[in-house]
């Protein structure tokens, strides 16, 4: 072999090598799969790959570089493979400007971005985000220094506001959070908790006359119990809503002076004057900023071939291209040399082939599942007990009652408070005529149902109206696992679950522990309860039916595509039903799950805290068989129903609109710019993430999470935990010791609450993951 044929393998060679790491680099089965740069300390690099680098094309080397671009902007500054990577300064033609780090055509490290307005930010960025240390000045004067997360302020930070006021404290996705301070301009400050912008939980407020408060508040007001006291030594006790039949309290006078004449209301009036400042949004943000494409000419010169999924050959025309350099300096031998090539590279693409018989295939929109539930018409076997159900919660609901204080007396919470109603088909004092069969009515706790209404925010006329209401309640076709029926309300918002009594009992001796757990955590993914009851029908059987009113979890102004039911076990863990019958409606369970879902890194932080929360609560209540129940609305699918992964990009040649619709980078920006629009979505509810695909290995049936393929889809989330009403109890502990000696006892789901609960957490903190 002559000298030049020498050289020339040896190039081919290299270029193989840094073909089978792109392979495994790839990003998606879809599109446009880029090739990361491969620099001189690969570890793949032979010694003699020097000889090479120096051939290599100027694109895929450091430099530096001017650039006026075709839309106007203009760049200089460090230069690698077609993009800013390094050091540079990009202006773009609406003024904006950006002065710092880049790495591959996105701003990450330190830098300095500038708006036409005057505002500026200073500090470190990640994936073109404001996410770090950072300060940001607005152009009317107000600033922040402090911690960033994805744009917002996450974390410590320091703000001062145009009018003179200042924030010294904890933030959580743009709005005050947690412990701070806040000092007006005129020298009143308040110290102590806040949530979503506003003052609540336990602090002070001192104003700069000497007088102070000191106690609870909720929404910017005092509310629950609390002390005002008076530079002269005077103070008021007592427990303060702005609801005047809330307020009692008691005054004491210091020494023979004091303010008899005052007040409290005038409390209120005189907080009104304090508002929190909101102060300016950021302009445009950083991460919103494109970069105008620059196209290498190696990718014009010739199209990049596609392998027999749809994806580009990664790396292959790179090694044509590379052979084309030396092209006229092979010589006589050079037909022999190109067959032997062509050779090599019809392995690999056999190679490439043979390896994508155990890629996933290409996912399709899951068929749309009927509307669920047979309405519950006249002549229905249920027709009656829906009657009377909804005679029941009207009355119970619409009875007058005293304004309910959130601080209930450990009395509510007894089994014992219940009520009980008979309603007689001629109807009573208290009760309505009506068409169905005499029945007997008993509410459980309702003082403490009533308030949980409250704290969820439930306006009874909407619920009365959703359960109540002239649409009849369906039926779903199959009861539970339990032998519980469920009704869906006609407006899908509630679900009627049928109780056993074993059940009954359980939640009611749980109640002021749940009750003090979903106050105290208001992003909890615990089930909603809105209310407990029995209906007591008429006859020689006297039968009891009770049941319980939940919050439907998947009614959601996005349609839910995939349901899971995950637990974390494997023993029977797959449903039971074969491919063809698999639609929307269809519960998948752990081993039929193949995704990992990444949230965006402030959600994910507040989902790994709320999930530990939980669990924790239910550990020390001795519950166990819980589950997470997730549903997925896939952004993105063609016209042909097939999913498009996030990573797919728009070929080079094709425009936008050619390629059908794609998710956009804006959408996302423009909701973490709105922290209203956060606050809307609470935890588990209408949650922006991406999905990973997953793939388990032939090998292991039982594998609970699948590898990554680096498959992304842009999704929106709801989740929640379901399914606590089942303690530890002797049938449980006997099912477990009977399935234990015919499995293994980790894989079976009737285990020791603690056990269960960190098995779950350790399934589900695998299967949810920080988007980076």
């Amino acid at each position: 072999m002559s000298k030049d044929q020498s050289y020339v393998l040896k190039a081919w060679e290299v270029t193989v090598r840094k073909t089978q790491q792109a392979k495994k680099r790839a990003n998606s089965v879809f599109g446009t799969v880029s090739v990361a740069p491969h620099t001189d300390n690969d570890n793949t690099t032979d010694e003699n790959d020097d000889e090479t680098t120096t051939n290599r094309s100027s694109s895929e080397e450091f430099y530096h570089a001017e650039r006026v671009l075709p839309n106007g902007d203009y760049y200089t500054g460090q230069w690698y493979d077609n993009f800013p990577h390094g050091h540079g300064k990009y202006l773009w033609t609406d003024g904006c400007m950006y002065i710092g780090d880049w790495y591959n055509g996105k701003t990450m490290g330190n830098g300095k971005f500038g708006w036409p307005s005057g505002a500026t930010y200073e500090g470190e960025f990640k994936s073109g985000y404001m996410d770090g240390i950072g300060t940001y000045t607005g152009p009317s004067g107000d600033a922040y220094k402090g911690q960033w997360v994805m744009n917002l302020k996450h974390g410590h930070g320091v703000k001062s506001f145009a009018n003179g006021d200042a924030y010294d404290g904890e933030w959580r996705r743009g709005l005050q959070e947690g412990q701070g301070k806040y000092q007006w301009s005129d020298g009143s400050y308040y110290i102590g908790e806040w949530k979503n912008g506003t003052i609540c939980g336990k602090g002070s407020f001192v104003w700069t006359n000497g007088n102070r408060y000191d106690g609870f508040w909720d929404e910017g007001f005092p509310r629950g119990n609390g002390t005002f006291k008076w530079d002269n030594g005077s103070f008021y006790v007592g427990h303060w809503s702005k609801d005047p039949e809330e307020m009692n309290g008691t005054y004491y006078p210091s020494g023979n002076e004091g303010n008899l004449e005052w007040d409290p209301k005038d409390l209120f009036n005189n907080l009104s004057e304090y508002t929190i400042c909101s102060g300016e949004r950021v302009p445009t943000l950083p991460s919103q900023k494109k970069l105008s494409v620059w196209n290498s000419s190696k990718r014009i010169e010739k199209p990049r071939r596609t392998s027999v999924d749809g994806r580009v050959s990664v790396g292959v025309d790179r090694a044509f291209e590379k052979m084309n350099m030396w092209g006229n300096e092979i010589g006589e031998g050079g037909a022999d040399m190109r067959k032997e090539l062509d050779a090599e590279l019809m392995r690999l693409d056999a190679e490439g082939i043979q390896s994508l018989k155990s890629s996933p295939v290409p996912m399709k929109l899951p068929k749309a599942g009927r509307k669920q539930g047979e309405t519950i018409s006249k002549g229905h076997r249920n027709y009656e007990l829906m009657l009377n159900l909804q005679l029941g919660i009207r009355h119970s609901v619409g009875r007058q009652a005293p304004a309910a204080s959130l601080d209930l007396k450990p009395s509510a919470f007894d089994p014992k408070d219940k009520i009980w109603r008979r309603f007689p088909r001629e109807g009573t004092k208290y009760t309505p005529p009506h068409q169905s069969t005499e029945f007997k009515w008993k509410d459980y706790c309702p003082l403490v149902f009533r308030s949980l209404r409250k704290l969820f925010k439930v306006d009874p006329a909407d619920y009365m109206l959703s359960i109540c209401g002239n649409d009849a309640l369906r039926e779903l076709s199959s009861p539970g696992k339990s032998g519980s029926f469920f009704y869906l309300t006609n407006d899908d918002r509630y679900m009627i679950k049928t109780m056993k009594k074993s059940e009954t009992k359980v939640l009611l001796g749980m109640l002021a522990a749940y009750y003090n757990h979903v106050r105290a955590f208001e992003n909890s993914l615990v089930i909603r309860f809105f209310g407990l009851h029995c209906v007591k029908l008429n006859g020689p059987t006297q039968k009891k039916v009770r049941f319980v009113i939940m919050g439907n979890l998947f009614c959601s102004k996005y349609s839910v595509h995939r349901r899971f039911d995950l637990k974390g076990s494997s023993l029977g863990r797959t449903t039971d039903k074969p491919e063809s019958e698999i639609d929307s409606n269809t519960i998948l369970k752990d081993l039929d799950l193949n995704f990992i879902f990444r949230l965006q890194k402030a959600w994910y932080q507040e989902f790994i805290r709320q999930i530990d929360k939980d669990c924790e609560f239910l550990e020390q209540e001795r519950i166990m068989d819980y589950s997470l129940l997730v549903g997925i609305h896939f952004r993105e699918a063609s016209v042909a129903g097939e999913l498009i992964p996030s990573g797919a990009r728009t070929p080079i040649g094709e425009s936008e609109e050619e390629s059908g619709p794609r998710l956009s980078r804006a959408e996302v920006d423009e909701l973490l710019s709105d922290p209203s629009r956060w606050a809307s979505i609470r935890l588990g509810t209408n949650m922006p993430a991406r999905a990973e695909r997953t793939m388990r290995k032939n090998d292991c049936e039982l594998q609970l999470v699948g590898e990554p393929t680096g498959e992304f889809y842009e999704v929106v989330m709801i989740f929640g935990i379901i399914d606590i009403l089942q303690d530890y109890d002797i049938s449980k502990k006997l099912e477990h010791a009977y399935k234990s000696i015919q499995y293994d006892p980790s894989s079976i789901s009737a285990v020791d609450p603690r056990q269960y609960s960190r098995r779950f957490r350790d399934f589900i903190f695998k299967v949810f993951t920080d988007d980076n």
